[in-house]
């Protein structure tokens, strides 16, 4: 039969490759992110809903989603249970999105499950929900894996954007975690960090207990609210459960976890800033609820262990070390603020020189506030991503910030288009004692990243 007789039967056309799926379900962009549940819940029932044989623990939050993932996914294998984790966007590769015991979906079975997925999400597109997002399709991808092929004790869990309408919130979780709310998609998520936080808190499920580390007052009061609403037990940083310090240097950090079972210390991280204490705290926190309330199995070791070995790519790393250039996905107010605490506390240098690219529905100058008081150089340039800003309309921001920051440190500012040359510029600028950044949008850090390793096998993307 032809390829046109068998689409006219109404037969979906098989992938041939890996490059093929990867091709086609990146070719759903352009559907973009359609909040709601409709489309995915139509899929599950399609496919036998085996997102309910699963065991979900569900991250929202602005800021530390994927670091609290790699502490939980990293823990929990160390104790000896089998792991799904499902993250996103990722920096190196389509399949690094999901992950069994730490390692990617081989490309095979990733091919495998497109192809046992486009019929039916054809299907849908013919009828009047419209055809499946790139994320969605993702995202059921990602429950075939954990359902069909890999059988995990627990999945970890992170959500796209927002929670209460995001695709993720299919699932029904064993506990739901919320690291924090800022300014971040208020294009999407609403006005308000009161509308952000209720978004967010759209995963918490009735009855399923809640851990988070948010802050601010009035997002806290929503945090404790939907809750209440739900009559789940909320453990909130500062309250349930803390961190405090030991030691700090760079590439490890020391904390005692004081939480309502018990207090354990110290716990030691690879990870740099004082952040991820709090991401790390929330993990074990995690852990603990469910070890005192459903009989999760963790011993002392193993949560040493798994904590140390955790790590998270283009989060204040170090991929370079003559001269020293470092790596962090600060694409928003908080992240920039985290960072610059970061370089201010941990790393040791004279001058500091910083690449950054950004998208154009960021806040850019409250980004910028954080980091125009720490550089020497900041060099603009623009991530090679279709929703990218121009480094022309970001220098406008910086020299208006500028003038309004008069007596401020003085900086030299650079605008160079091209993130390659901004690259090679950044190498030749940064002395053996400076420090280099490339900082904003995880697009050109995932770009700067593969070309700083010589990685040749990288995509990057949704």
């Amino acid at each position: 039969m032809t390829d046109t007789t068998m689409q006219q039967h109404g037969e979906s056309e098989a992938l041939p490759t890996y490059q093929a799926a990867t091709d086609w379900i990146t070719g759903l962009m352009p559907f973009g992110i359609r909040p709601g549940l409709d489309r995915i819940e139509a899929l599950m029932e399609r496919l036998g809903n085996p997102h309910r044989r699963l065991k979900f623990i569900h991250v929202a939050g602005t800021n530390g989603k994927g670091s609290v993932c790699a502490y939980l996914t990293s823990v929990l294998f160390q104790s000896g249970y089998d792991v799904g984790t499902f993250t996103s966007p990722y920096i190196t590769k389509f399949t690094n999105r999901f992950q069994y015991n730490g390692k990617d979906i081989k490309e095979e079975e990733l091919l495998a499950l497109a192809n046992e997925l486009k019929p039916h999400v054809e299907a849908i597109a013919d009828t009047e929900l419209g055809s499946p997002t790139m994320f969605e399709v993702s995202t059921a991808l990602a429950i075939l894996y954990f359902a069909k092929v890999t059988f995990p004790d627990y999945v970890v869990w992170e959500t796209g954007l927002g929670g209460r309408l995001d695709v993720t919130n299919i699932v029904y979780s064993v506990i739901s975690v919320i690291t924090n709310v800022g300014h971040d998609h208020m294009d999407r998520l609403g006005d308000t960090l009161a509308q952000v936080a209720e978004e967010k808190a759209g995963i918490i499920k009735p009855g399923v207990p809640v851990v988070s580390a948010v802050t601010q007052p009035e997002v806290v009061d929503v945090i404790r609210r939907v809750a209440g609403e739900k009559s789940s037990t909320l453990y909130m940083l500062g309250e349930q459960f803390s961190e405090s310090a030991l030691d700090v240097r760079e590439d490890e950090q020391q904390f005692r976890f004081q939480g309502m079972f018990r207090t354990i210390e110290p716990l030691r991280i690879s990870l740099n800033g004082a952040h991820q204490r709090t991401n790390a705290a929330v993990a074990v926190m995690t852990l603990e609820v469910l070890r005192q309330y459903q009989a999760l199995v963790v011993d002392d070791d193993a949560l040493e262990e798994g904590l140390l070995k955790a790590a998270w790519p283009g989060r204040l790393e170090m991929v370079k070390r003559d001269p020293r250039i470092l790596l962090d996905g600060a694409h928003n107010p908080e992240g920039a603020e985290m960072l610059a605490k970061a370089l201010k506390e941990t790393y040791k240098y004279e001058r500091l020189h910083v690449v950054m690219g950004m998208l154009e529905n960021k806040n850019h100058r409250e980004t910028f506030k954080h980091i125009l008081p720490i550089v020497d150089t900041l060099i603009l340039t623009e991530p090679d991503y279709r929703m990218k800003m121009e480094a022309q309309d970001l220098a406008a921001i910086v020299q208006e910030l500028r003038q309004e920051l008069q007596g401020g440190k003085p900086f030299e500012l650079v605008i160079e288009k091209d993130w390659k040359q901004a690259l090679q510029t950044l190498q030749q600028v940064t002395g053996s004692s400076d420090l280099g950044v490339v900082t904003g949008t995880l697009y050109l850090i995932a770009d700067a990243r593969a070309r700083l390793l010589y990685n040749s096998d990288s995509e990057k993307g949704w």
